[in-house]
C-alpha cells in the first residue's frame, strides 16, 4: 500500500494503521440539508486513504501524495495552511469537544476526481477523524465523527456546508444510499441495486470549477436563513404552505424557497420510489430537480446545463447537476444499452462549443468509512 510506504519514507516507523472514507454523489436533494430538510446521496468507490499514528507531543505532521513536498509539521493549529486545513480543522474539532487528542502523524493518499464535486474534503475530513477516534478511544459514533467533521469545514475552514457529506462518507453502505434527515439526523439505507434494474448512474464530471470560497455558495445559506425569519421559522423545512409562504416574498428569497420546499418533497418522492423498487422511474425528478437548482437557486452554469440537456437527449431516463454546483459534476440515470449514446450525446454537445470534453464513469454505491489495516 503506497500510503504506508510514503508513511514509512516521512516518518521512519509504520503507521499505528490505516483507515479510508469515501467521496459522495449526492442521487437528490441539493442544498436542503443546511435548511433542515432531506437528502439521498451515496458514498462513492473513490476516497481519501489515510496512513496515521499518534503523537504526545501536541504536533500534527502532515504528508499529502497529491501535494508536492515534503511533510509538514504543525505546531500552531490555527497557522494551518491550504490542504492541510481540512486535517488540523478535525483535530481543532475533537479538542474543542473535550476530546484528547494531543497530536498525530498523517499521510494522506487520495483518489477522489479533482473538481468533481463529489467532496474530497468530507472524505478527508472523516477519515481522519476515523483514525483519531479509533486511536484515542474516543469512542464516537459515526454520526459524531462526521459532526466533528462538519464543525472543522464550518468553524475552521471557514466553510459553511450541511451535514450530508460528512454523514455520506461515515455512513454509506455498499448498494444503498443514504436518507438522511438533516434536523434529527436520523437516517435510513435505502436498497439502490442499479444493476438489477439493467440501469447505470453515470458521472459526467464537467472539469470546471467555479470556485464556491467567492461567497455565492454562503450568499445562498443567507438568502434562505433570512427567508425562513421573515416567514416565522426556524427552517425552510418548516414551511407547510408553499403558496403562502410565496406570496408573502419577492426576488431571491422566494425562488430560494420554491427551491428548498418543493426539493424536499422530491427527495421523499424518490425514497418511495426507491423502496418500491420502481428504480427506472425517478427520471423524472431528477429532471425537475436539475431545473429548480438551475432557475430558482442559480447554482448551476453552462457546463452543467450543457451535460444534462445532452444526457437527456441521448435519452437518459433523468438528469441533473450534483453537489454545490457552480461547476463540478452532473449526474445521469441510464439504461445499460443507452450507456454510450449518452456519452456519446455529451461529448458531442461539448465538442460543438469548443469545451475540453467531460470525463465520463459509472458510479455505483460503496461502503462507508472504515479501517483498512
Amino acid at each position: 500500500m503506497r500510503v504506508v510506504e510514503a508513511f514509512r519514507e516521512s516518518f521512519g516507523a509504520e503507521p499505528h494503521g490505516v483507515w479510508h472514507a469515501p467521496g459522495r454523489v449526492n442521487l437528490i436533494g441539493e442544498h436542503t440539508d443546511y435548511n433542515g430538510g432531506f437528502v439521498l446521496p451515496f458514498a462513492v468507490p473513490w476516497g481519501v486513504t489515510a496512513a496515521v499514528s499518534p503523537r504526545q507531543d501536541g504536533l500534527v505532521r502532515l504528508r499529502s501524495l497529491q501535494a508536492a513536498g515534503p511533510a509538514v509539521t504543525v505546531e500552531d493549529l490555527r497557522q494551518a495552511e491550504g490542504w492541510t486545513r481540512y486535517v488540523v480543522g478535525v483535530v481543532w474539532a475533537l479538542r474543542e469537544a473535550g476530546h484528547p487528542v494531543r497530536g498525530a502523524d498523517i499521510v494522506i493518499d487520495g483518489d477522489v476526481p479533482q473538481g468533481a464535486g463529489l467532496s474530497s474534503s468530507a472524505a478527508l475530513e472523516v477519515a481522519v477523524g476515523l483514525a483519531l477516534d479509533e486511536l484515542y478511544g474516543l469512542g464516537l459514533s459515526r454520526m459524531e465523527i462526521a459532526l466533528a467533521a462538519q464543525k472543522a469545514e464550518n468553524d475552521f475552514v471557514g466553510m459553511p456546508c450541511g451535514i450530508m457529506d460528512q454523514a455520506a462518507s461515515a455512513l454509506g453502505e455498499e448498494g444503498k444510499a443514504l436518507f438522511l434527515d438533516c434536523r434529527t439526523l436520523g437516517t435510513r439505507a435505502i436498497p439502490f441495486d442499479l444493476a438489477a434494474h439493467g440501469l447505470r448512474l453515470l458521472i459526467i464530471n464537467t472539469g470546471v470549477h467555479h470556485e464556491l470560497a467567492d461567497g455565492q455558495y454562503a450568499r445562498r445559506r443567507q438568502d434562505c436563513e433570512s427567508a425562513a425569519a421573515r416567514l416565522g421559522v426556524d427552517t425552510l423545512r418548516d414551511v407547510t404552505d408553499l403558496a403562502g409562504a410565496l406570496a408573502l416574498l419577492s426576488g431571491d428569497e422566494r425562488r430560494r424557497v420554491q427551491h428548498v420546499v418543493t426539493e424536499n418533497h422530491r427527495v421523499e418522492a424518490v425514497v418511495g420510489l426507491l423502496r418500491a423498487g420502481a428504480v427506472s422511474e425517478i427520471g423524472a425528478l431528477l429532471n425537475a430537480s436539475h431545473l429548480s437548482l438551475r432557475d430558482q437557486f442559480e447554482v448551476s452554469c453552462p457546463e452543467l446545463d450543457v451535460a444534462v440537456e445532452a444526457a437527456i437527449r441521448g435519452r437518459a431516463r433523468g438528469a441533473r447537476m450534483t453537489g454545490g454546483g457552480f461547476g463540478g459534476s452532473a449526474i445521469a440515470l441510464v439504461a445499460d444499452d443507452r450507456v454510450e449514446a449518452v456519452r456519446d450525446s455529451v461529448l458531442l454537445a461539448y465538442a460543438e462549443r469548443g469545451w475540453a470534453p467531460p470525463e465520463v464513469y459509472p458510479a455505483t454505491p460503496a461502503a462507508g468509512a472504515r479501517r483498512l489495516a
